[in-house]
Protein backbone atom coordinates (compact mmCIF):
# COMPACT_ATOMS: atom_id res chain seq x y z
CA UNK A 1 0.00 0.00 0.00
CA UNK A 2 1.20 3.23 -1.17
CA UNK A 3 0.79 6.79 0.91
CA UNK A 4 -0.15 9.43 -1.77
CA UNK A 5 3.34 10.97 -1.51
CA UNK A 6 4.69 7.85 -2.72
CA UNK A 7 3.04 7.55 -5.97
CA UNK A 8 3.76 8.56 -9.16
CA UNK A 9 0.84 9.31 -10.93
CA UNK A 10 0.42 10.22 -14.98
CA UNK A 11 -2.91 12.66 -15.75
CA UNK A 12 -3.56 11.84 -19.10
CA UNK A 13 -4.84 15.42 -20.79
CA UNK A 14 -3.39 16.72 -17.51
CA UNK A 15 -2.71 20.30 -18.37
CA UNK A 16 -6.39 21.98 -18.95
CA UNK A 17 -9.51 21.94 -17.74
CA UNK A 18 -10.12 19.08 -15.86
CA UNK A 19 -6.85 17.11 -16.23
CA UNK A 20 -5.61 20.10 -14.85
CA UNK A 21 -7.80 20.24 -11.33
CA UNK A 22 -6.58 17.05 -10.86
CA UNK A 23 -3.03 17.27 -11.47
CA UNK A 24 -3.08 20.10 -8.94
CA UNK A 25 -5.29 17.79 -6.81
CA UNK A 26 -2.18 14.97 -6.93
CA UNK A 27 0.42 17.51 -6.25
CA UNK A 28 -1.39 19.09 -3.32
CA UNK A 29 -1.56 16.24 -1.42
CA UNK A 30 2.58 15.33 -2.13
CA UNK A 31 2.28 13.00 -4.89
CA UNK A 32 4.69 13.45 -8.16
CA UNK A 33 2.84 13.77 -11.22
CA UNK A 34 3.20 13.22 -14.69
CA UNK A 35 1.49 15.37 -17.02
CA UNK A 36 0.42 13.85 -20.28
CA UNK A 37 0.02 16.69 -23.28
CA UNK A 38 -0.92 16.27 -26.73
CA UNK A 39 -0.89 19.82 -28.06
CA UNK A 40 -1.02 22.17 -24.99
CA UNK A 41 2.41 22.06 -24.63
CA UNK A 42 2.86 25.74 -23.21
CA UNK A 43 0.46 24.77 -20.21
CA UNK A 44 2.09 22.04 -19.43
CA UNK A 45 5.20 22.94 -19.14
CA UNK A 46 3.83 25.98 -16.92
CA UNK A 47 2.21 24.08 -14.81
CA UNK A 48 5.15 21.54 -14.31
CA UNK A 49 7.61 24.61 -13.21
CA UNK A 50 4.90 25.57 -11.04
CA UNK A 51 6.14 22.16 -9.24
CA UNK A 52 9.93 21.30 -9.28
CA UNK A 53 10.65 18.54 -8.61
CA UNK A 54 7.28 17.01 -8.10
CA UNK A 55 5.85 17.80 -11.75
CA UNK A 56 6.86 16.73 -14.93
CA UNK A 57 5.52 17.70 -18.68
CA UNK A 58 5.73 15.18 -21.47
CA UNK A 59 3.98 14.87 -24.79
CA UNK A 60 2.21 11.42 -25.58
CA UNK A 61 -0.91 11.26 -27.96
CA UNK A 62 -2.54 8.43 -26.08
CA UNK A 63 -3.73 7.53 -28.99
CA UNK A 64 -0.44 6.03 -30.32
CA UNK A 65 1.25 3.20 -28.25
CA UNK A 66 4.85 4.05 -29.11
CA UNK A 67 4.42 7.16 -27.75
CA UNK A 68 2.63 6.14 -24.84
CA UNK A 69 5.68 3.62 -24.32
CA UNK A 70 8.09 6.82 -25.08
CA UNK A 71 5.84 8.57 -22.33
CA UNK A 72 5.79 5.79 -19.82
CA UNK A 73 10.39 5.31 -20.25
CA UNK A 74 10.70 9.24 -20.00
CA UNK A 75 8.85 9.50 -16.75
CA UNK A 76 10.19 6.27 -15.18
CA UNK A 77 14.14 7.76 -16.10
CA UNK A 78 13.56 11.19 -14.81
CA UNK A 79 11.78 10.64 -11.37
CA UNK A 80 13.63 7.28 -10.59
CA UNK A 81 10.93 5.01 -10.61
CA UNK A 82 7.23 3.14 -12.40
CA UNK A 83 4.18 5.10 -12.51
CA UNK A 84 1.99 3.39 -9.83
CA UNK A 85 -1.18 5.66 -10.67
CA UNK A 86 -2.83 6.66 -14.14
CA UNK A 87 -6.30 8.70 -14.21
CA UNK A 88 -7.24 8.52 -18.20
CA UNK A 89 -8.76 12.07 -18.50
CA UNK A 90 -7.68 12.89 -22.38
CA UNK A 91 -10.67 13.28 -24.36
CA UNK A 92 -10.51 13.33 -27.82
CA UNK A 93 -11.36 16.75 -30.11
CA UNK A 94 -15.16 17.22 -28.68
CA UNK A 95 -17.10 20.21 -27.64
CA UNK A 96 -20.18 19.83 -25.40
CA UNK A 97 -22.90 21.95 -27.57
CA UNK A 98 -25.66 19.42 -27.95
CA UNK A 99 -26.79 22.00 -30.89
CA UNK A 100 -23.69 20.95 -32.69
CA UNK A 101 -23.84 17.17 -32.17
CA UNK A 102 -25.00 14.23 -34.76
CA UNK A 103 -28.46 13.18 -33.77
CA UNK A 104 -29.70 9.74 -34.47
CA UNK A 105 -30.41 10.33 -38.08
CA UNK A 106 -27.15 12.30 -38.77
CA UNK A 107 -24.36 10.24 -36.76
CA UNK A 108 -21.70 8.47 -39.14
CA UNK A 109 -19.89 5.04 -37.59
CA UNK A 110 -16.86 7.38 -38.20
CA UNK A 111 -17.93 10.00 -35.40
CA UNK A 112 -18.26 6.74 -33.34
CA UNK A 113 -15.35 5.48 -33.46
CA UNK A 114 -13.31 8.31 -33.40
CA UNK A 115 -14.34 8.64 -29.55
CA UNK A 116 -13.53 4.99 -29.09
CA UNK A 117 -9.84 5.24 -29.90
CA UNK A 118 -9.66 8.29 -27.50
CA UNK A 119 -11.96 6.96 -24.58
CA UNK A 120 -11.23 3.35 -25.15
CA UNK A 121 -7.67 2.87 -26.96
CA UNK A 122 -5.99 5.18 -25.49
CA UNK A 123 -6.71 4.51 -21.98
CA UNK A 124 -5.86 0.94 -22.91
CA UNK A 125 -2.33 1.96 -24.16
CA UNK A 126 -2.08 3.58 -21.46
CA UNK A 127 -3.07 0.80 -19.04
CA UNK A 128 -1.12 -1.83 -20.61
CA UNK A 129 1.98 0.09 -20.87
CA UNK A 130 2.00 1.57 -17.26
CA UNK A 131 1.01 -2.01 -15.63
CA UNK A 132 4.45 -3.93 -15.90
CA UNK A 133 5.75 -0.81 -13.93
CA UNK A 134 2.36 -1.47 -11.27
CA UNK A 135 3.35 -5.02 -10.95
CA UNK A 136 6.97 -4.41 -10.16
CA UNK A 137 5.83 -1.89 -7.57
CA UNK A 138 3.28 -3.92 -6.21
CA UNK A 139 0.85 -1.57 -6.52
CA UNK A 140 -1.56 -0.13 -8.93
CA UNK A 141 -4.13 2.41 -8.85
CA UNK A 142 -6.30 3.03 -12.39
CA UNK A 143 -8.67 5.45 -12.60
CA UNK A 144 -11.45 6.33 -15.77
CA UNK A 145 -13.15 9.65 -15.91
CA UNK A 146 -16.44 8.47 -17.40
CA UNK A 147 -19.80 10.46 -17.65
CA UNK A 148 -23.08 10.41 -15.76
CA UNK A 149 -25.26 10.55 -19.46
CA UNK A 150 -25.14 6.48 -19.12
CA UNK A 151 -27.78 7.29 -16.48
CA UNK A 152 -29.08 10.62 -17.94
CA UNK A 153 -28.86 10.52 -21.59
CA UNK A 154 -30.56 14.25 -22.13
CA UNK A 155 -28.46 14.92 -24.43
CA UNK A 156 -27.66 13.61 -28.51
CA UNK A 157 -23.88 13.10 -27.23
CA UNK A 158 -24.19 9.42 -29.40
CA UNK A 159 -20.37 8.80 -29.77
CA UNK A 160 -19.49 10.03 -26.59
CA UNK A 161 -21.35 7.83 -24.59
CA UNK A 162 -20.97 4.90 -25.97
CA UNK A 163 -17.45 5.32 -25.74
CA UNK A 164 -17.66 6.22 -22.12
CA UNK A 165 -19.97 2.88 -21.93
CA UNK A 166 -17.43 1.00 -23.46
CA UNK A 167 -14.87 2.19 -20.95
CA UNK A 168 -17.25 1.74 -17.66
CA UNK A 169 -17.29 -1.61 -19.22
CA UNK A 170 -13.35 -2.42 -19.56
CA UNK A 171 -13.31 -0.65 -15.98
CA UNK A 172 -15.56 -3.22 -14.36
CA UNK A 173 -13.72 -6.25 -16.00
CA UNK A 174 -10.18 -5.13 -16.08
CA UNK A 175 -10.57 -4.90 -12.36
CA UNK A 176 -11.55 -8.64 -11.97
CA UNK A 177 -8.34 -9.28 -14.27
CA UNK A 178 -5.91 -6.98 -12.32
CA UNK A 179 -7.34 -7.15 -8.77
CA UNK A 180 -4.82 -10.41 -7.90
CA UNK A 181 -2.06 -8.41 -8.60
CA UNK A 182 -2.70 -5.46 -6.50
CA UNK A 183 -4.39 -3.14 -8.50
CA UNK A 184 -7.96 -1.45 -8.41
CA UNK A 185 -9.53 0.05 -11.30
CA UNK A 186 -12.18 2.33 -10.69
CA UNK A 187 -14.33 5.38 -12.50
CA UNK A 188 -15.13 8.93 -11.51
CA UNK A 189 -18.21 10.33 -13.93
CA UNK A 190 -19.29 13.97 -13.85
CA UNK A 191 -21.39 15.53 -15.78
CA UNK A 192 -21.01 19.04 -17.71
CA UNK A 193 -18.57 20.82 -15.40
CA UNK A 194 -18.40 24.79 -14.98
CA UNK A 195 -16.48 25.46 -16.88
CA UNK A 196 -13.65 23.80 -19.24
CA UNK A 197 -12.21 23.88 -22.86
CA UNK A 198 -14.98 21.03 -23.75
CA UNK A 199 -18.06 22.88 -21.75
CA UNK A 200 -17.41 26.71 -22.76
CA UNK A 201 -19.29 26.00 -25.82
CA UNK A 202 -22.48 25.28 -23.81
CA UNK A 203 -24.95 28.30 -23.70
CA UNK A 204 -25.48 29.41 -20.20
CA UNK A 205 -29.23 28.28 -20.21
CA UNK A 206 -28.06 24.66 -20.20
CA UNK A 207 -26.22 25.36 -16.53
CA UNK A 208 -28.43 27.02 -15.46
CA UNK A 209 -30.78 23.90 -15.92
CA UNK A 210 -28.52 21.87 -14.60
CA UNK A 211 -27.79 23.52 -11.37
CA UNK A 212 -32.08 24.39 -10.74
CA UNK A 213 -32.60 20.10 -10.92
CA UNK A 214 -29.71 19.86 -8.61
CA UNK A 215 -30.17 19.02 -4.55
CA UNK A 216 -27.04 21.22 -4.50
CA UNK A 217 -28.09 24.18 -6.95
CA UNK A 218 -24.88 24.29 -8.38
CA UNK A 219 -22.84 22.50 -11.13
CA UNK A 220 -20.21 20.89 -10.45
CA UNK A 221 -16.91 22.15 -10.66
CA UNK A 222 -13.29 20.51 -11.93
CA UNK A 223 -11.75 20.71 -8.58
CA UNK A 224 -14.95 18.97 -7.03
CA UNK A 225 -14.46 15.61 -9.19
CA UNK A 226 -10.78 16.32 -8.96
CA UNK A 227 -11.32 15.22 -5.51
CA UNK A 228 -13.08 11.62 -6.10
CA UNK A 229 -10.54 11.33 -7.97
CA UNK A 230 -7.27 11.42 -5.80
CA UNK A 231 -9.90 9.42 -3.32
CA UNK A 232 -9.76 6.37 -5.44
CA UNK A 233 -6.25 6.07 -5.64
CA UNK A 234 -5.50 6.91 -1.69
CA UNK A 235 -5.38 3.88 0.90
CA UNK A 236 -8.75 5.07 2.34
CA UNK A 237 -10.45 3.49 -1.15
CA UNK A 238 -8.24 0.05 -0.45
CA UNK A 239 -10.52 -2.21 -0.70
CA UNK A 240 -12.73 -0.22 -3.71
CA UNK A 241 -12.55 -1.84 -7.12
CA UNK A 242 -14.61 -1.75 -10.24
CA UNK A 243 -16.91 1.47 -9.12
CA UNK A 244 -18.13 3.80 -10.92
CA UNK A 245 -18.99 7.39 -8.76
CA UNK A 246 -21.32 9.68 -10.15
CA UNK A 247 -19.89 13.24 -8.96
CA UNK A 248 -22.74 16.10 -10.13
CA UNK A 249 -24.38 17.71 -7.08
CA UNK A 250 -26.99 14.55 -7.39
CA UNK A 251 -28.32 15.74 -10.26
CA UNK A 252 -28.18 11.43 -10.93
CA UNK A 253 -28.88 8.66 -8.90
CA UNK A 254 -27.52 5.91 -8.73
Amino acid sequence: MLPLTEQIVLVTGGARGLGAAITRAFLAQGARVVIDYHTSQDAAEDLAAAHPGKAIAIRADVRDRAQVDGLVAEAADRFGGPITTVVNNALADFSFNGDARSHADQISYEEITAQFTGSVHGPLNVIQATLPGMVEAGFGRIVNIGTNLFQHPVVPYHDYTAAKAALLSLTRTFADDLGPQAITVNMVSGGLLLTTDASAATPEAVFEGIAAGTPLRAVTTPDQLADPVVFFASPWARGVTGQNLIVDGGLVKG
